[in-house]
């Protein structure tokens, strides 16, 4: 009977040391790898539609694009920052680039082809329609 009680009780605190493992390593990391990879997607994106808007931006003017993105990335909301940092290597030029973030997960995207001759700034989220401008007099 002692042996049974033992023995019973020894699987059952190994149950309860899983059952508190369980949700950090079976569920969250690979949700956590599929908000990386696909926050690695979106700020790709980003980027390229950016790059777009300045390759056909007029001498003077403005022009303004629209685009959509994922409005929630494993049933939860996101956001998307246009941001500078100086450079450490060469402090006259300002590295920019498209951060994606929610809570402790955060992906930088380098906004390369204009960082070096356009300020880029400013900010969405994935819900509704995201637009990028662009005017020649500034903003």
């Amino acid at each position: 009977m002692i042996e049974y009680l033992m023995i019973s009780g020894v699987i059952m605190g190994l149950l309860v040391v899983m059952l508190l493992l369980v949700n950090t390593n079976i569920m969250e990391d690979p949700a956590n790898r599929l908000v990386y990879v696909a926050f690695t997607d979106i700020g790709n994106g980003v980027s390229t539609r950016m790059v777009d808007v300045y390759a056909i931006a007029p001498q003077s003017g403005n022009i303004s694009s629209k685009f959509d993105i994922p409005d929630e990335i494993v049933g939860r909301n996101y956001f998307v920052d246009v941001e500078g940092r100086n450079n450490p290597d060469n402090p006259s030029v300002n590295d920019q680039f498209i951060r994606i973030s929610r809570g402790a997960v955060s992906i930088d995207i380098e906004l390369a082809g204009i960082a070096a001759s356009r300020t880029a700034k400013g900010s969405t989220t994935g819900a509704g329609v995201n637009v990028i401008s662009y005017d020649s007099r500034g903003f």
